[in-house]
């Protein structure tokens, strides 16, 4: 969606680099302060209620595509783990953030591929949120199974997560969308002029 918006205010290619880098960083400073947030209002619960670091992700793969959206999932959870290491308590923590990077790559990749299609029609962000949800959660549950007799947390006790997270997924289910066509109609009112 950004690409066809930067398309049609002709800019440049470096200056696409430019604002899709700027964009990236944005989406993952959100994705380490939000958390951070809802972690100081609502405590641990709080983060596992309404899943924060996941809605900037899900704005990042449809407004990037997935091959820049990519490198937010991976690089939000492990930002996030290097600055709250640093103040001694690391977000996720060290066993869980390759299994974060790895769902929120999911994510990432999944919204991206229907970039184009929000870019014609902001609606289909209630196709690409839902389905980047779903399958970033069943990657994490996947690799828990896989690597359940490595790790300490076993597939019941991320399924119970899940269960936890539904809070948070429906108000993403809906709010991730209702962003997607503001910014839709911020980014390309002027193409729907011409």
């Amino acid at each position: 969606m950004l690409e066809n918006a930067l398309n049609g205010y002709g800019v440049s290619a470096k200056g696409k680099i430019a604002v899709k880098t700027l964009v990236s960083a944005g989406l993952i400073a959100l994705a380490v302060l939000l958390p951070q947030l809802v972690h100081a209002a609502l405590g641990q619960p709080g983060g596992v209620k309404w899943l924060p670091m996941y809605l900037p992700i899900l704005l990042g793969g449809c407004l990037l595509g997935s091959r820049w959206a990519l490198s937010v999932g991976l690089l939000s959870p492990l930002v996030s783990f290097l600055v709250t290491s640093i103040a001694g308590s690391p977000m996720p923590v060290l066993e869980r953030l390759p299994f974060m990077m790895a769902e929120l790559a999911v994510f990432a990749l999944v919204s991206g591929l229907f970039t184009q299609k929000i870019a014609q029609n902001g609606w289909w962000a209630f196709v690409a949120v839902p389905a980047a949800q779903l399958a970033g959660r069943l990657s994490f549950l996947v690799l828990a199974v896989i690597f359940q007799g490595v790790v300490s947390f076993t597939p019941a006790m991320i399924l119970q997560q899940l269960q936890a997270g539904l809070a948070g997924v429906l108000v993403q289910m809906i709010a991730a969308p209702v962003i997607l066509l503001a910014l839709r109609w911020l980014l390309l009112k002027d193409d729907q002029h011409e």
